[in-house]
């Protein structure tokens, strides 16, 4: 499990999208009317791409908030979380008395972006699924994980949180209980380990973009969920697909 991002409160990095994708134009309308709503009040960038993730991808809700602040239709500005990484205040552009309410909301990142925090975050999720996966027979092999069957993987230093197995397939899995998407590149990566070493992906996260999930779904062949808690109906719908996956006894 990874720790925050340092760049997961910092709007100048965008995923790169075409300028003039329709779901942008459709993001400023909701979200200049959400500002119209909460006229009093002080959001973070990484705030808003997370309340409106049901809708847009995140990278949509950012560049949506850029240009309605480069047209002067919100109002924005920059406070510092840590000496390196800045973080975007937006509000109405008629909130005039917004300073201390930015001063709290920074107080409050800054604590559950703190490295104890998330990291204790992680562990948790971990131990959720540690706990969740033995009801249906997937047990916790190994943690960490950087070989199996005999192969190490050395191209990169990347690891997997976990290897579960039922039935003597094994999986690996990568936990994230983070706010941001998992980085698409880090994505990869873990594919290319599953695959190198003979395992099944596995991922857990607290939320995926569309294009995550139809590309696993697509051209892997694997199943997707994505509920809102870890309930019985999760890991039994897991165990199902796992099941037809067996070969015929």
């Amino acid at each position: 499990m990874n720790d925050y991002s340092d760049h997961a409160f910092d709007d100048t990095e965008e995923e790169a999208i075409p300028w003039h994708d329709p779901k942008i134009n459709e993001a400023k309308i909701a979200l200049h009317k959400f500002f119209g709503e909460h006229d009093r009040e002080v959001f973070y960038e990484r705030q808003l791409e997370v309340i409106f993730e049901s809708e847009f991808f995140h990278w949509i809700t950012a560049k949506a908030l850029h240009e309605l602040r480069d047209e002067g239709r919100i109002a924005s500005e920059m406070g510092e979380l840590t000496e390196t990484t800045p973080i975007r205040f937006y509000r109405a552009t008629t909130h005039r008395f917004w300073k201390r309410q930015a001063t709290q909301v920074l107080s409050l990142v800054r604590t559950f972006s703190a490295s104890e925090f998330t990291r204790a975050l992680g562990r948790h999720g971990e131990l959720m699924f540690d706990a969740a996966l033995p009801t249906q027979g997937f047990m916790p092999k190994a943690k960490k994980v950087t070989a199996y069957g005999g192969k190490q993987w050395t191209t990169t230093g990347h690891d997997l949180d976990r290897i579960y197995e039922r039935d003597g397939v094994p999986y690996g899995a990568e936990i994230k209980n983070t706010l941001p998407y998992i980085p698409t590149d880090e994505l990869k990566i873990k594919l290319r380990m599953c695959s190198f070493l003979g395992l099944k992906p596995l991922f857990i996260v607290r939320m995926a973009p569309k294009s995550y999930i139809q590309e696993v779904r697509n051209r892997l062949k694997l199943p997707v969920d994505s509920p809102a808690s870890i309930e019985h109906g999760t890991i039994q719908r897991f165990l199902t697909w796992h099941t037809k996956q067996l070969p015929s006894r």
